[in-house]
C-alpha cells in the first residue's frame, strides 16, 4: 500500500511536470528567437535612411561600417543595378542570391538559413530610383538560443524537485497510513494466538482510528465473554458446595460400617473434584473481572429465605441462630442470585470452620446510602483477615478454593462497597459486607480515606502476599449454592428426614 501510493504520486507528478514544463520551455525558446530577430530588424532599420538618400557604394560602405552589425561583419547591403551600372553588395554577404531575389520580389522581410549555421534576416528598403535594396543581418545560432538551455535546466530542476518532494510526501503519508494498519494486523495476529491483552493504539487517520476503537472494543468483549464463561463455570461448581456440605454433615450420623465409610469417602472425593474444577476456572479467570449489579432485590427477603435453609442445619448441630433487621424491605442494587450465593458462602464458612454448637448471627442495617450485612459467629476467629480476603488461593489445602469470600467481595465492590473481617461480639469472626446504594463507597479506609482507596491498599497487600501461604481465613471460604424458593424448603425437608433416619 505504501509503495503503491508512492508510485501513483510519482506518476501524477511526472505527468504534471511534463504537461507544464515542456510547453513552458518551448515558449522560452520561441521568445529567445523572437528577441534575436527583433534586434536584427532594429539594426537593419539603422541603414534605411542612408539608402533613401544615396546608393553610392563608398558612402554606403562608410554607413555600414559605422553600425554595430557592420563593425561585426554581420551586415550586408544588396544594391540592385541602377541605370546600367552593375549590382553592388556592400559588406559580408552570407545569404544566397535566390533568397535576396525572393525578398526583393515579395517586398517584405524574410529569413533564410545560412551555410555554416545561423540565419539571415533580409529586410527590403525602397531607394530613390524606385528599385528595392535588401539589407542582410546575420543572426548566429547562439543568439537565437541565448538563455534557452538555462531555462530548460531550471525547468528540469524544478520538475525534479517537485517529483522528489511528491515522493517524499507520499512516502510519509503512506507510512502514516500503513503503520496503524500494521499495528492493527499485528494485534489481530496476537489476539488470534491467544494473547488477550493485545490492543491497538488509537492513532492515525480517522478511519483507522475508528478501526482501532472497534478492534479494542471487540478484544475487550472477547476477554469479557471468556471471563464470564470461566466465572460461570467456577460459580456453578461452587454452588455444589452447599449440597456437599449437607451430605458431609449427614455422613457423620451414619455410624460405622463399610457402607458409611464408602459414603464418606465418596463425599470427600466429590468435594476434591469440585475444588479442582473451581481452582482450574479461577486460575484462568482475569484478576480484574468484576460482576454486574443485576436488577436488584430485597435483601431482607433473600436473607430470610436462605436462613430458612441454614436454620435446619443449625438445629441439627445445636447452633443458636440470631436474625435481626430483616423485618422490613431493604432494596439493594444486587441481583437476587448473587446475594444468595454470597450469603451461602459466608454461612457455609461458619458451618465448615467452626465446631458444632457454635452460635452465629445475621444482622442487616440500613445506613441510608448503604446497606450493611453482618455475619458473625462465636468461633475461634481469623488470625490473618488480609490473607482470608486476598483474591484466589494457592491451592495447597484441600477443601479451599479461594472463591467463597471472593464471591462476597465481588458482590460488594460491584456496588462501590467493600468487605471487612473483624472480631464479633460473639467472640469469633465478623464479616461486614458494605453494599453501596448510590454506586460509590462512603466508608473510610484504614487511613481515613475513601473505601475505594482502602480496597486498593488491601489489594496491594494481597499482591505482596500472593506467594505466601494463607491463614485459616483463606480456608474459611464457603459454600455457594442451593436453589431458591421451594427448592430450598425441599432441601430442608430432606435434611430433616435424613437426620431422623
Amino acid at each position: 500500500m505504501r509503495w503503491a501510493l508512492v508510485k501513483v504520486c510519482l506518476a501524477v507528478t511526472a505527468m504534471v511536470v511534463v504537461a507544464f514544463a515542456v510547453p513552458l520551455g518551448l515558449v522560452v525558446q520561441e521568445m529567445a528567437s523572437d528577441r534575436a530577430f527583433s534586434n536584427a530588424e532594429r539594426q537593419a532599420a539603422t541603414i534605411g535612411p542612408t539608402l533613401s538618400i544615396t546608393t553610392d557604394p563608398q558612402q554606403l560602405r562608410r554607413a555600414v561600417e559605422s553600425t554595430q552589425m557592420g563593425a561585426a561583419e554581420r551586415m550586408a547591403v544588396h544594391v540592385p543595378a541602377i541605370g546600367g551600372s552593375a549590382a553592388v553588395t556592400i559588406g559580408r554577404a552570407r545569404a544566397a542570391d535566390g533568397d535576396v531575389a525572393r525578398t526583393r520580389e515579395y517586398g517584405r522581410a524574410t529569413t533564410a538559413s545560412v551555410a555554416g549555421g545561423g540565419s539571415a534576416l533580409l529586410q527590403p528598403f525602397a531607394i530613390g530610383s524606385g528599385d528595392i535594396a535588401v539589407v542582410e543581418i546575420y543572426v548566429p545560432e547562439s543568439e537565437v538560443s541565448n538563455g534557452v538551455a538555462t531555462a530548460w535546466l531550471v525547468l528540469a530542476g524544478v520538475g525534479l524537485a517537485l517529483v522528489v518532494g511528491s515522493v517524499a510526501v507520499a512516502d510519509r503519508l503512506g507510512a502514516r497510513l500503513v503503520r496503524p494498519a500494521e499495528r492493527l494486523a499485528d494485534a489481530a495476529h496476537q489476539l488470534g494466538e491467544g494473547r488477550l491483552g493485545a490492543r491497538v493504539p488509537e492513532a492515525g487517520p480517522k478511519e483507522l482510528r475508528s478501526a482501532a476503537v472497534a478492534f479494542n472494543s471487540m478484544a475487550d468483549q472477547v476477554v469479557e465473554l471468556l471471563a464470564n464463561e470461566r466465572e460461570l463455570a467456577a460459580d456453578l461448581s461452587h454452588r455444589l458446595r452447599t449440597p456437599l456440605t449437607v451430605l458431609r454433615l449427614n455422613t457423620a450420623s451414619l455410624g460405622d460400617g463399610p457402607a458409611a465409610e464408602q459414603t464418606r469417602a465418596a463425599v470427600e472425593q466429590l468435594e476434591r473434584e469440585v475444588d479442582t474444577i473451581i481452582r482450574t476456572a479461577r486460575e484462568q479467570r482475569p484478576a480484574n473481572q468484576g460482576i454486574g449489579a443485576g436488577a436488584g432485590c430485597d435483601a431482607s427477603e433473600v436473607i430470610r429465605e436462605r436462613m430458612d435453609f441454614w436454620s435446619a442445619l443449625a438445629e441439627d448441630e445445636g447452633r443458636t441462630v440470631r436474625l435481626a433487621g430483616v423485618d422490613r424491605t431493604v432494596r439493594i442494587p444486587v441481583a437476587r442470585p448473587e446475594l444468595a450465593a454470597a450469603l451461602d458462602a459466608m454461612l457455609g464458612n461458619v458451618f465448615r470452620h467452626t465446631p458444632e454448637g457454635t452460635p452465629f448471627a445475621v444482622d442487616v442495617h440500613d445506613a441510608g446510602d448503604a446497606v450493611i450485612v453482618l455475619v458473625s459467629d462465636g468461633g475461634p476467629g481469623i488470625a490473618d483477615p488480609d490473607a482470608a480476603l486476598r483474591r484466589g488461593n494457592d491451592g495447597a489445602r484441600d477443601g479451599s478454593t479461594g472463591l467463597g469470600l471472593d464471591i462476597v467481595r465481588r458482590v460488594a465492590e460491584s456496588t462501590g462497597g467493600d468487605v471487612r473481617l473483624g472480631r464479633s461480639v460473639l467472640g469469633g469472626t465478623e464479616v461486614r459486607v458494605w453494599i453501596g446504594l448510590d454506586g460509590r463507597s462512603r466508608r473510610g479506609g484504614a487511613d481515613g480515606g475513601p473505601g475505594r482507596r482502602g480496597r486498593r491498599k488491601r489489594r496491594g497487600r494481597r499482591e505482596r502476599e500472593r506467594e505466601g501461604g494463607g491463614e485459616r481465613g483463606g480456608e474459611r471460604e464457603g459454600v455457594r449454592g442451593g436453589e431458591r424458593g421451594g427448592q430450598s424448603r425441599t432441601s430442608v425437608s430432606e435434611r430433616r428426614a435424613s437426620s431422623g433416619s
